[in-house]
């Protein structure tokens, strides 16, 4: 894994009165984009009904990895974990509150695993040691991951106060995430939070 030593740069805009759309753009130092950033996004009044993503619940493993490295869903959701490799795999995790084991299983078979708990669950296999996944369980409706541009753009965030949050599993704080208190009606423009992406991923 490629060591970052980064600057966030988070670019926030609301375009609507009630709700809109923030944007935020996370740069290395060098102003380079950082990909697999999840951003959360927690309204002060909170949130109503279930959270649903417009993405696939699922996490592949192909050609000796995980895919996608980093995937959000909704706390409470089933994620399946199809094998499309010749070989078998056995997937864990020790992650606290998300601790579980699907044993070995073989090619075009798929299991499933529901997360109850949010936080970050840390996956491996227990036979491939490169194998390493993480998942992002969170109960907002306002998350996502930056792509390869390094921008993510959460829709129909409510006005108001909120708590914004950005994770990745190279960020070298506690808990590998940092957080602010914004205004989304106030967001327009730019805004910055410094981190440091030294730290190295594990499964652990």
């Amino acid at each position: 894994m490629k060591t970052l030593a980064a600057i966030i740069l988070l670019l926030l805009t609301a375009t609507h009165v009630v709700a809109g759309d923030l944007t935020v753009s996370v740069r290395d130092a060098q102003g380079r984009p950082v990909r697999d950033a999840v951003v959360t996004v927690h309204p002060a009044a909170g949130v109503r009904g279930p959270v649903r993503f417009s993405w696939p619940l699922r996490i592949s493993q192909q050609d000796m990895q995980f895919q996608p490295y980093v995937l959000v869903a909704p706390v409470g959701q089933a994620v399946s974990f199809p094998n499309l490799d010749r070989v078998r795999h056995h997937v864990y995790s020790f992650s606290r509150g998300n601790r579980f084991e699907i044993e070995l299983y073989g090619r075009d078979e798929t299991r499933s695993h529901t997360f109850r708990s949010t936080g970050v669950v840390a996956i491996g296999c227990n036979i491939h040691d490169q194998m390493l996944v993480y998942v992002r369980v969170v109960d907002t409706p306002y998350a996502a991951k930056t792509g390869a541009n390094g921008d993510v753009v959460l829709q129909d965030v409510p006005a108001g106060a909120a708590t914004l949050r950005v994770w990745h599993p190279n960020l070298n704080v506690r808990g590998n995430e940092t957080s602010r208190q914004i205004t989304v009606a106030a967001a327009a423009g730019r805004q910055s939070v410094s981190g440091d992406f030294s730290g190295r991923a594990s499964v652990r």
